[in-house]
């Protein structure tokens, strides 16, 4: 009778001595998170940097359908306008306007739209934002 109630025991002190026992569950969560490699790859160099106001303002707009800051999408990436245009107030100026206006020819046969609803003001944050994309 005391085999019979032997094996089950004995199995079960093997399994509790191999789920380990020793450590913490809050210990093994931080040492597997220790050693995880992570992938950046997707993420914005940019990432956890408060963002500007022009990046901001351009955000809450419809600019990113259109252009993203490394490639060129319907329009040119935001670095490819920043490597043109020369940080200075008057192409901030002449820029902040073809947002609001709109215009075509500079970078294509596609046309910018207008954007009536930005301020001026606005769209000199937006235009600034993309013109500090140069590295220069």
């Amino acid at each position: 009778m005391r085999k019979r109630y032997l094996a089950p025991l004995v199995m079960s002190a093997l399994l509790f001595a191999a789920c380990g026992g020793d450590t913490k569950p809050e210990q093994k969560a931080s040492d597997s998170h220790e050693n995880a490699a992570v992938d950046n790859s997707m993420v914005s160099p940019n990432a956890g940097k408060p963002a500007s106001k022009g990046e901001t303002l351009m955000a809450q707009n419809d600019c990113k359908t259109c252009h993203k800051e490394e490639m060129k999408v319907v329009g040119p990436a935001l670095k490819d306008i920043a490597g043109k245009y020369p940080n200075t107030p008057e192409n901030v100026d002449h820029l902040a306007d073809k947002v609001i206006k709109g215009g075509s020819g500079n970078w294509g046969e596609v046309a910018m739209l207008p954007h009536p609803n930005v301020s001026k003001e606005d769209a000199k944050e937006m235009v600034s934002y993309i013109l500090s994309l140069s590295g220069k």
